[in-house]
């Protein structure tokens, strides 16, 4: 494969990835975590500085699910208007706080049941 050709795909693939990244509403910290890489590494890949091995489109793929070859389409995937992604993205965030919230709560009645239970009052 010609260099040129090599460069373009990686372009496209990145595009296409970080195109899926903010639909999913994820950071590139929260893909790089699924895939096991650093976040730089991961940020070569969005933008096309490293080259991709079969192996990790296919786990790029498989986080996505989409197949290796819609990865890999030059300019098959559209990325969402900004404001769509923004909005995904603040979605996501406050999905994450209520998740924090509620496991908070959780404690709280657990440790007040607790201390209850230690100075003998019933509930």
């Amino acid at each position: 494969m010609s260099e040129t050709i090599k460069k373009k795909t990686n372009k496209s693939a990145g595009k296409n990835i970080r195109a899926l990244r903010h639909e999913h509403g994820w950071s590139q910290e929260d893909v790089a975590n699924r895939l096991g890489i650093s976040i730089p590494a991961f940020s070569k890949i969005e933008t096309g500085v490293t080259d991709i091995n079969l192996s990790r489109l296919e786990q790029i793929a498989n986080i996505f699910e989409v197949s290796v070859v819609n990865l890999l389409s030059l300019d098959h995937i559209e990325e969402a208007p900004v404001q769509d992604q923004s909005l995904n993205i603040v979605q996501k965030k406050l999905l994450d706080r209520e998740t924090e919230i509620a496991s908070l709560q959780r404690k709280v009645i657990l440790l007040y049941e607790e201390l209850l239970s230690k100075n003998g009052v019933s509930i």
